[in-house]
Formats: structure tokens, C-alpha cells, sequence
């Protein structure tokens, strides 16, 4: 076998797949071939790396040269030239805006280094269709750990010493729902894997399950030896084809290891696992919709008690917790409770996943301890502000979350703290805003989403959802009237107190915060029949300025030939035919269209 001096570490999650990094990575292969190198350099397929607005990436190990934006006509420049002629090539480098100094390495980019990673562990570092990869570091150690050494019981104490608590959204304390579901009763008993995630922007459970299946693996191990199940799932939405594909490759190699099936490690103890596909219906995120899909049935929330932990699947005691709680549990065997318990808060222990999306110049994968501010996330680790935009606003926690404006920038993110200010953690969206978005039309599009996604099985949810829905319609279309606000947020408290499950109880959120941080928008839809943000398409016009010279590109490309006038003319928008696509905008050079609210 050869020695390779140099890895290549492509990313292969779905972000750089879709950017063609396997056409990347073909291209790579050949020209190495073609220079007489492939004795010396290797190209690795890794999972999601984490910065994904760079894709495709390559990270160069072991010197760590972070390229990106890479095309397959690149490669031969780049092959030839670092790896045959030993110089780096600084324009395929990661760059960072206004940089004055030299092009940073990996761990010298600002989007890494206020990052801790655990359930991120392996990121970049393995080809996840490999198991021998995982292994080679230290896979499998924390499961060898607890089937042989430890019994049910010290393996719930520790995660209930280490403070782990659930990262699929509710924050509930992982090793107190592993202790409910031991005591128990039952002469069968089943584990989950939620990786049924829908929320918008959010890909944090997609990429750990695309990058590292076996640790998910190895944590469901774990936890069903603590509880006592012979049997697990993992619940999959269907429209993730790679996590997917991986997962169930995973699954075969580790039942082809011994690692999964019958007396694992000479134990005694006997666990397997297979994949169920979802049709990524939303409410399946809520455990007892899953558990009810997972059966054949309709996807709706039961009434609890009882709880899953004692009538779950097939009426048996079953625990449920999201890809990255299973995760992180391999660490807390492998390094104890009193190393995971150190790092976060007081009560939010930890590090967290996010995805980080929207207005932000970086966007991608992280995870943070818990208490780091949001902040900290959007401008050190996001590099701020797409276009120099001001901030507005974030979302954390998915459709259902809170909307945080730039006067609580400095909240720590943990449990409690984003509480407070009207949101939650979730499961991890974190979606910026900036000064074009209207905040009105924010909490329309999730409440839309939200009320789409509800079961209908409740009235406060469905009906709620329904006239919450059209008087914000009414308020973006011009249609406001007083006592709108009031009663929206009438409606918003009632929904959220007397809904049966977490979608209705907490999908009023984004109204909530948006009116008690931005009433101020709120009241210019209402009372003036304005959009401040020049956002809402029916409270605004498009015109065109007295330093436009007639360059007729805006005309050419609108796509209703509402605009007209001569060459080296100012040109004209008829309102009557204009659809406010906002083409012209986007195409004038001279700045010269203006919208008007």
C-alpha cells in the first residue's frame, strides 16, 4: 500500500455534491495520475466540511491549505503547480474580506476558530463510507466501553451527570429520558433516531448522518444497552437521498463487523438497527407523529401521558432522541461526564449544532459551546452582514423560533437565555436578516409554513394557525386595519397555551417577537399603508429615476415590457402592466430604479 505524503480532503456532502465536487474529485484523480503522483497523494471523500457557501473544498493535509470554489478546469493548474511544483496557489484559498495580511490556513479562518466539536468530531477528517476510518479514530471505543464495563445504570448516571439534554429541540434532559425508559416495563423495548428535520434552512442532522453515520450508530448502541432494547430505527426523511445511502451503508458494514446483531462483544447483548424512509411531512418531528408513521399511521401527535418512554412504538417502551444527541453520547462514555459538563452554561451543557443561513456572509455548519453570544456567531464566525447590509434581526430555532433583534445581539445562546427573549434553540436553524427584510412578511412566510405543516388534528393549531394566516395577509397586502395587532396577538397566546403538541405551541413565535421588537412595521402596514422595508409587494412601486441615460437594459429584461422609452432616454414604468418582479433593479448599473412605499 502506499505511504501518501498528502491527503486531499473533498467535501462530499450534499452542499458540494450539488456544486459538482464528485466531478471535482474525478478530475483530481486523472491529472494526479497524469503527473505520476498517485503514488504520493490521495483524494479522500469526506462529508459536509462545514463552510458551505465556499464549496467544493479541498483541505490539503497535513499542512491544512484551505481551497475553495473549486472547478473541475482548476484542477490541472492546481495540480501542477502545488503538488508537482510545491507552491500554493493563493487564488483557489479562502480569502477573507478586507484581509490585509497573508491567506490564512484552516484553523486561521475566522469561521473556525470560535468553533468546539463534538458531535462535529470527525468533520472533514473521514471518508464516511468507510468504517475502518471511523474506527481508526476511536470509534466504537465508547460502545466497547459500555457494553463490557458498565452496566445499564452508570451509563445513565454519567449522561445524566454530563447534563446532555435534548437537541432535537425541547431541551429535555437526555439522561432523565433514558432512565424513564429502563424502569420501565416491557419484554421489548426501542430506540429512535429523529432525523427527520424540516426545518427551513436548517441541514444540521442531514450533514452529521451524511458525514458520520457510524457515530450515530455507536450512540443508539449505547443507549439501548442502557435502556434495554434489542431493537432501533432510524427515521430518515426520504428527500435526503445521500444520509440516506450512507446510513444504510453504515448500518451493513457495522452488522458485517459485529457490531451490530447478536452478543455484540462477546456481551451478551444483542441490538440491531434499520432505516425508515419518511415522506417529510414536518409534523413527524414532533416524537409521537413519528412514532405513529413509523407504526403506518397517520402522523399526529398523541396525548400525553403516557409518554413514549413508557407506550411508544407498537405500544412498548421506546426512546427517542435527534442525530445529534447519538452523536455526542460516544464522547461523554469515551471522556466522562465531569469533561462535557465543563463546557456551555450552568444549565445548557455542551456545544450545539447550527446551521447558519440568510444575510450572512458565511454561511454554513457550526457548532459552539453553549453561552457563546449570538454575536459572536453572526460576526466573528459568520463574518457579518452579506453586502454590508445592517443587521436586523436572526431567527434561531426553525419556523417556529423567535425573531432577535440587533439590540439583544450580545444573548448568550443556551436554553434559558434565548427563552427569555421569545425564542428557543431547537434544533438548530439560525436564519440572519438584514435591513431589506420586512418583518411582517416574516411572520407570514413561517407562519405559512408552520400552518401547511400542522396535522389539522387540534382546532387551536388548525383553526388558529388559519386566521392568524389571513390577518397577516391582510397587513403585508395593504388590507390592515386597527386592532389587527391585538388581536393577532390574542390569538398568538391562545394558540400557543392550548395546542396539543410543540408544532402549535410554538409556531405563534416569529409573531410574537416580530411585534414586540418591530410593532413600529406593524403599525406602517396598518396605519400608512407602507412597507418600511420596501419588501411588500402590494404596498410598494418601482420607478425610475431623472439619472437614468437610457441604456434600455431594464427594458430588455422585463419580463411584462412594462418598461419603455428611447435610447439615451429616461425610461418609464407602467404601474398598471409592472408585476414588481424586481428585474429591474437587480439588472441597472447606474442605480437609477428606486422602489417607493
Amino acid at each position: 500500500m502506499a505511504d501518501f505524503r498528502t491527503h486531499l480532503m473533498l467535501c462530499a456532502g450534499t452542499g458540494c455534491v450539488s456544486n459538482k465536487s464528485l466531478e471535482v474529485k474525478e478530475a483530481l484523480v486523472s491529472e494526479i495520475a497524469k503527473q505520476n503522483l498517485q503514488d504520493e497523494v490521495e483524494v479522500v471523500s469526506t462529508g459536509c466540511q462545514g463552510f458551505c457557501a465556499q464549496g467544493p473544498i479541498v483541505v490539503v493535509k497535513p499542512d491544512n491549505i484551505f481551497y475553495q470554489l473549486l472547478d473541475v478546469k482548476d484542477v490541472p493548474f492546481l495540480v501542477e503547480e502545488h503538488f508537482l511544483k510545491g507552491r500554493q496557489v493563493e487564488k483557489f484559498m479562502y480569502n477573507p474580506p478586507d484581509n490585509e495580511e497573508k491567506i490564512p490556513k484552516l484553523d486561521e479562518i475566522g469561521f473556525f476558530k470560535k468553533q468546539q466539536l463534538i458531535a462535529l468530531a470527525n468533520r472533514g477528517l473521514i471518508d464516511p463510507e468507510k468504517i475502518d476510518e471511523y474506527i481508526g479514530r476511536g470509534g466504537y471505543k465508547a460502545a466497547i466501553k459500555a457494553l463490557t464495563q458498565m452496566t445499564s445504570e452508570e451509563i445513565i448516571e454519567e449522561v445524566l451527570q454530563a447534563g446532555l439534554r435534548g437537541r432535537g429541540g425541547a431541551g429535555f434532559p437526555t439522561g432523565l429520558k433514558w432512565k424513564f425508559a429502563a424502569s420501565s416495563p416491557g419484554d421489548e423495548k426501542y430506540v429512535i433516531c429523529n432525523a427527520d428535520e424540516g426545518d427551513p434552512g436548517a441541514f444540521m442532522d442531514r450533514s452529521i448522518v451524511e458525514s458520520d453515520p457510524h457515530a450515530v450508530i455507536e450512540g443508539m448502541l449505547i443507549g439501548a444497552k442502557a435502556i434495554g432494547a434489542s431493537k432501533g430505527f432510524v427515521y430518515v426523511r426520504d428527500e435526503y437521498p445521500l444520509a440516506v445511502e450512507r446510513m444504510i451503508r453504515a448500518i451493513e458494514d457495522a452488522r458485517n463487523y459485529g457490531l451490530l446483531g447478536e452478543d455484540i462483544f462477546d456481551s451478551g447483548f444483542d441490538f440491531d438497527l434499520k432505516v425508515n424512509r419518511g415522506a417529510g411531512a414536518f409534523i413527524c418531528g414532533e416524537e409521537t407523529s413519528l412514532i405513529a408513521s413509523l407504526e403506518g399511521n397517520m402522523p399526529e401527535p398523541r396525548v400525553r401521558p403516557p409518554f413514549p418512554a413508557v407506550s411508544g412504538y407498537n405500544g412498548k417502551p421506546t426512546n427517542i432522541n435527534n442525530v445529534e444527541s447519538w452523536a455526542t453520547i460516544r464522547h461523554i462514555i469515551n471522556n466522562g461526564a465531569e469533561w462535557f459538563s465543563s463546557i456551555g452554561t450552568e444549565k445548557s451543557k455542551g456545544t450545539k449544532v447550527f446551521s447558519l443561513v440568510g444575510k450572512v456572509n458565511n454561511t454554513g455548519l457550526v457548532e459552539v459551546p453553549m453561552g457563546v453570544t449570538v454575536r459572536e456567531i453572526i460576526f466573528d464566525i459568520g463574518a457579518g452582514v452579506l453586502g454590508g447590509k445592517k443587521f436586523k434581526a436572526v431567527q434561531t430555532g426553525g419556523p417556529s423560533g423567535g425573531c432577535i433583534p440587533e439590540s439583544l445581539l450580545d444573548t448568550p445562546v443556551d436554553y434559558e437565555s434565548l427563552a427569555k427573549v421569545g425564542s428557543i434553540v431547537g434544533s438548530g436553524g439560525m436564519i440572519v436578516m438584514d435591513e431589506d427584510n420586512c418583518m411582517v412578511e416574516v411572520a407570514r412566510y413561517f407562519l405559512a409554513f408552520t400552518q401547511q405543516e400542522s396535522c389539522g388534528k387540534c382546532p387551536p393549531c388548525r383553526e388558529g394557525t388559519r386566521h392568524m394566516m389571513n390577518i397577516l395577509t391582510d397587513i403585508t397586502e395593504g388590507r390592515g386595519k386597527p386592532g389587527d395587532i391585538d388581536m393577532l396577538l390574542e390569538m398568538a397566546l391562545l394558540v400557543k397555551d392550548t395546542s396539543l403538541c410543540a408544532l402549535g405551541q410554538t409556531c405563534p413565535n416569529p409573531i410574537i417577537t416580530t411585534i414586540k421588537y418591530f410593532r413600529d412595521e406593524y403599525e406602517a402596514h396598518i396605519n400608512e399603508k407602507r412597507c418600511p422595508a420596501k419588501e411588500c409587494k402590494e404596498l410598494i412601486h418601482f420607478d425610475i429615476k431623472d439619472n437614468c441615460v437610457g441604456c434600455t437594459v431594464c427594458a430588455k429584461n422585463c419580463p411584462v415590457a412594462a418598461i419603455s422609452g428611447e435610447r439615451k432616454a429616461i425610461h418609464i414604468i407602467d404601474q398598471d402592466l409592472c408585476v414588481k418582479c424586481g428585474i429591474c433593479k437587480n439588472v441597472c448599473k447606474f442605480d437609477a430604479v428606486r422602489i417607493e412605499s
